[in-house]
């Protein structure tokens, strides 16, 4: 059994890491119907949701995910995209919320008996260790179905779990009319 009945559940969810796992399996997430999934699973504490916005963007194609999520019991967790040239003169833009879902998964943990993360970053292998060390059960929900795979070996082999995230589509996808595209950076 992956998750028990009784047990305290915490989400985490790198918004970006997931809408590309979600997209190389081509369908978009239904949050609402995300959320329902995991409640069922135990006692959902809380649900935490990453992604850096763009501020100088009077619009930005992710501020109604974020406003839902919002008003719908997530944390979010942002920050501003970071603008720079890269070695070849290209204009990039950077967004990295990992060490927001790191110190966040620690300090959870001390509230909860399991940690779900929703990424497929190798870099998160050294913190779903430390949160083992602390007693604590972890799944990490990515895709090994995507060429090539969105989650590292590594963190894979690291957690408790391992949901792939395609066999949680028929529960998570967005049904009907084409949704408006939510494109985290």
């Amino acid at each position: 059994m992956l998750f028990y009945p009784s047990e305290k559940i915490a989400l985490f969810i790198d918004g970006a890491n997931l809408y590309g796992a979600a997209k190389g399996l081509q369908f978009d997430i239904d949050y609402k119907r995300l959320l329902e999934v995991f409640a069922r699973k135990g006692i959902l504490v809380r649900a935490f949701y990453y992604t850096a916005v763009a501020e100088d963007q009077e619009f930005s194609p992710l501020r109604p995910l974020v406003d839902w999520l919002d008003y719908n019991g997530c944390s979010v967790v942002t920050k501003p995209l970071k603008e720079f040239t890269d070695t070849q003169g290209r204009r990039r833009v950077k967004g990295n919320m990992d060490i927001e879902l790191a110190i966040d998964v620690m300090e959870m943990s001390a509230c909860v008996d399991h940690v779900v993360i929703f990424s497929g970053d190798g870099d998160f292998r050294h913190l779903v260790e430390a949160v083992q060390r602390r007693g604590k059960r972890v799944s990490v929900v990515s895709t090994i179905r995507t060429s090539p795979p969105m989650v590292s070996d590594e963190l894979r082999r690291q957690a408790d779990n391992f949901i792939e995230l395609e066999e949680l589509k028929s529960q998570i996808a967005r049904d009907g009319a084409k949704p408006p595209q939510f494109q985290p950076a």
